[in-house]
C-alpha cells in the first residue's frame, strides 16, 4: 500500500519542482522533462514480456497451423486476447544473431552473422543501446530468465595458469575461479537480473544467478548420467558441468524463478520488464515425463507443449498477481525448427515450417517466418489476426514510441514503430525486410516479391524427398531466385527469368540498405 507523503514534505518538494520548473525555463529546456524525470509507476507504464521459443516453427502452434499435431492451448488462447501476426520475422535464421536483433532494433547482419561459441565473448559493444537499457531509462526493473546465447567475458575468470584458450575442448572446470563474478553479460547491458543456464547444450553447465555461477561445476560433461533424451541427438557441447546437472529441469527451474519475479513485482511500483528466453524446443529434446503423448507429432511436438504449459504458467502469474491488464505479452521464436523436422513430417504428417519451405539456418521463408503474437490490453483488440509485414527487430521502437524516448541515431537503426499496426490505425508500418544466415547470402522482402540473392535458399540442406512429397518441381539452375508470395508462399515457382527487372530492383534496394547503416523510418532524411 502507498503511504501518503506528509504535507510539510509535499510542500518542500512542490517548492523544488517550481524552482527546476523556473531555472529551466530561463536556461530554455524544456520544463515538462526537466521536471517530470521521476521513475515512472506501474500505474502508468505497461509491464513488458517477452517469451521467446527457440528453435520453433511457424506451423507449431495450432493456432497457425489447422492441420498441425500439437495442441497450444495456452498460446492459442494468448492470441484471442490480442494480435496474431501472420507474416512476422526474426531478423536470421539461428539463434544469436535474432537475439542480437530483437534486443537492439538493429539488423546483426551490419555487425556479424554466426552465433556466440561455447564460452564466447559478448556480442554488445557497450556504447550499444539495449532495449533492456532504454527501459531502464524509464524506470523499468529488468530481468532476463532463461537462454542468453549472447556471450560474456569468460577470460575474466580463467586462471592465470589455465592451458587453453576460450572455446578450447580442452577447458577443465579448474581453468576457472568460479567465485569471482563474471563480466560482459546481461547485467552489463542493461539487466538488473538474470538466472538461467547461458545455453543449454553448451558449458558451463550449472545456473548462473546475475552474474555469478550458484555452484561450481565439479565434472565435465558425460551424458550418460542423464536420462535418455527423447528425439535426436544430445547436441551438447564438451566442457565443465556439475557432476549432478539435469538439463530436464531446465523448463521447470526457469519457470518457477519466472513466476517468483512476475509475483514480486505485484508489490512494486516500478514497472518490469522480463525477458523470458525458452531453451525448447531446440534440442536436446527432454519434455518431462508428465507430457509424454500429450501431441501427436512425438517428443518434439511433447516439449512444445511443455513449452505452451510453461507460457500458460507465466500467464496466470500475471493474472492472479493482479498484472496481467497492464503488461504488453509478446510471444515469438528466435527462428525456424530444427533440421528433424524432415523425418517428423515423414513419421507424423505435421510440418513444423507449415505452409513454408525451409528450415533453421535457410534463407527461405521457413528460416525466418515465425509466430508473433502481441497482447496489449486497452490497445490491441481481442482476437484479431493481421497479415502485415512485421519484425521483431520492430519491438523496440515501439516500446520507444509507446514511452516517449527518444531514439539515438547510432540506436535501433532498422527499428519501425508497430504501434499504428497495433492501434489497427495503420495497413503496414515497413515494406521491406533482409533476412540472412550467413556472409553474403541474402534474401530480400519488398512488397510481396522475395528475391533469395543466391544460388538457392537452402543452408540446412536440401531433402529431395521431402521437396517430391510437398510437390516441388526441379529448380533452375540460376543466379537467384525470385518469388511473388501472394500466389506462392511455399516457394515454388522461381520467377527470376520471368522478372528480370524485378530482380535489379531488388538487388539495389538490397545494396542500398546494406551500405546506408541503417532502415529505420526515423533516420530516411540521413545521408
Amino acid at each position: 500500500m502507498k503511504t501518503e507523503m506528509p504535507e510539510s514534505d509535499y510542500q518542500n518538494s512542490t517548492t523544488v519542482n517550481l524552482i527546476i520548473a523556473v531555472i529551466a525555463v530561463i536556461l530554455g529546456f524544456d520544463c515538462q522533462h526537466a521536471v517530470a524525470e521521476e521513475v515512472p509507476t506501474s500505474g502508468t507504464r505497461p509491464n513488458i514480456l517477452i517469451l521467446y521459443a527457440d528453435d520453433l516453427g511457424f506451423g507449431d502452434l495450432s493456432c497457425y497451423n489447422d492441420h498441425g499435431k500439437i495442441p497450444t492451448p495456452n498460446l492459442d488462447r494468448l492470441a484471442s486476447q490480442g494480435i496474431r501476426f501472420t507474416d512476422g520475422h526474426s531478423s536470421s535464421g539461428i539463434c544469436s544473431p535474432s537475439r542480437f536483433a530483437l534486443l537492439t532494433g538493429r539488423h546483426h547482419w551490419r555487425d556479424f552473422h554466426g552465433i556466440v561459441q561455447s564460452f564466447g565473448r559478448s556480442l554488445f559493444e557497450h556504447e550499444r543501446l539495449t532495449m533492456p537499457e532504454m527501459l531502464q531509462a524509464k524506470g523499468y526493473h529488468t530481468a532476463a530468465i532463461g537462454k542468453w546465447h549472447l556471450g560474456w567475458d569468460w577470460n575474466a575468470i580463467r586462471k592465470p595458469n589455465s592451458e587453453g584458450v576460450v572455446n578450447d575442448k580442452g577447458v577443465q572446470p579448474d581453468d576457472f575461479d568460479w567465485t569471482l563474478p563474471i563480466p560482459d553479460g546481461p547485467l552489463a547491458h542493461g539487466f538488473d537480473h538474470y538466472f538461467g543456464d547461458t545455453v543449454i547444450n553448451f558449458p558451463p553447465y550449472c545456473w548462473i544467478k546475475d552474474d555469478r555461477v550458484v555452484r561450481a561445476p565439479d565434472a565435465m560433461l558425460d551424458t550418460t548420467k542423464w536420462r535418455a533424451n527423447k528425439e535426436g541427438s544430445w547436441e551438447c557441447r564438451p566442457g565443465p558441468m556439475l557432476s549432478d546437472w539435469d538439463p530436464y529441469q531446465n523448463i521447470p527451474t526457469t519457470t518457477d524463478h519466472a513466476i517468483d519475479f512476475i509475483n514480486s513485482q505485484a508489490k512494486q511500483e516500478r514497472p518490469f520488464f522480463l525477458y523470458f528466453a525458452f531453451p525448447s524446443p531446440h534440442a536436446p529434446i527432454v519434455p518431462n515425463d508428465e507430457f509424454d503423448g500429450k501431441s501427436k507429432a512425438g517428443p518434439y511436438g511433447d516439449f512444445v507443449v511443455e513449452t505452451d504449459d510453461a507460457c500458460g504458467r507465466l500467464l496466470r502469474a500475471l493474472e492472479s498477481s493482479g498484472q496481467a491488464e497492464n503488461t504488453i505479452v509478446v510471444f515469438t521464436s528466435d527462428n525456424g525448427p530444427e533440421r528433424y523436422a524432415y523425418a517428423r513430417d515423414e513419421a507424423f504428417d505435421h510440418w513444423s515450417s507449415q505452409p513454408f519451405r525451409g528450415l533453421k539456418r535457410d534463407i527461405y521463408e521457413g528460416g525466418h517466418h515465425v509466430p508473433f503474437i502481441v497482447k496489449w490490453p486497452g490497445v490491441t483488440r481481442s482476437g484479431r489476426v493481421c497479415d502485415a509485414l512485421v519484425s521483431q527487430i520492430d519491438l523496440m521502437a515501439t516500446f520507444a514510441d509507446a514511452l516517449d524516448f527518444e531514439l539515438p541515431h547510432d540506436a535501433a537503426e532498422d527499428s519501425h514503430s508497430l504501434i499504428p499496426l497495433l492501434k489497427d490505425e495503420q495497413a503496414s508500418v515497413r515494406q521491406t525486410h533482409v533476412h540472412n544466415t550467413r556472409k553474403n547470402q541474402y534474401a530480400i522482402r519488398h512488397g510481396d516479391w522475395l528475391l533469395v540473392d543466391a544460388k538457392n535458399g537452402y543452408l540446412s540442406g536440401r531433402n529431395q524427398q521431402w521437396e517430391q512429397r510437398h510437390g516441388y518441381g526441379e529448380d533452375d539452375e540460376g543466379t537467384v531466385e525470385l518469388y511473388d508470395l501472394k500466389s506462392d508462399i511455399g516457394q515454388r515457382f522461381n520467377l527470376a527469368d520471368q522478372h528480370p527487372e524485378k530482380v535489379t530492383e531488388l538487388q539495389r534496394l538490397l545494396t542500398q540498405i546494406r551500405e546506408q547503416g541503417h532502415s529505420a523510418p526515423r533516420l530516411s532524411t540521413i545521408p
